[in-house]
């Protein structure tokens, strides 16, 4: 019963990552990093990431909405179990992920409120798992 927790628990953050991987994956290819600029030059990917359009800035927002929904709804299903246990802690992964990487980054206020808030979406992902018929 612990191993299938603990697997689920895994399910889920990888779920979630998977997620936020391909949703800034698409992000950048709609708005791409200007030529010179890459992940190891930190002043200069800060720069970009600061300068990034509110648009490309939602589309993160939504990726970890949809990530932190995913992994609510995925840990429930492999875990089997009633109590939302396995969704709140891949929702404190989240959150600590998101608290890290807005402070490594310029992050506006607004993208602030939005990123603490998305992890709660792993309440209604777990809701939706418990439910019989699920689509």
């Amino acid at each position: 019963m612990m191993l299938r927790k603990i697997f689920a628990v895994i399910g889920g953050i990888v779920v979630a990552n998977l997620i936020i991987f391909l949703v800034e994956a698409v992000d950048h290819m709609i708005y791409p990093m200007p030529d010179g600029v890459t992940y190891e030059k930190v002043e200069a990917f800060r720069k970009y990431v600061q300068e990034l359009p509110v648009e490309a800035k939602v589309i993160v927002i939504f990726g970890y909405a949809f990530a932190a929904f995913s992994a609510g709804f995925v840990s429930t299903r492999i875990a089997k179990d009633r109590k939302p246990y396995c969704a709140i802690f891949c929702g404190a992964v989240l959150l600590s992920v998101i608290i890290l990487n807005f402070t490594m980054l310029p992050t506006p206020t607004w993208m602030w409120i939005c990123g603490l808030a998305a992890p709660f979406l792993v309440f209604p992902g777990y809701k939706m798992a418990l439910t019989k018929s699920t689509v």
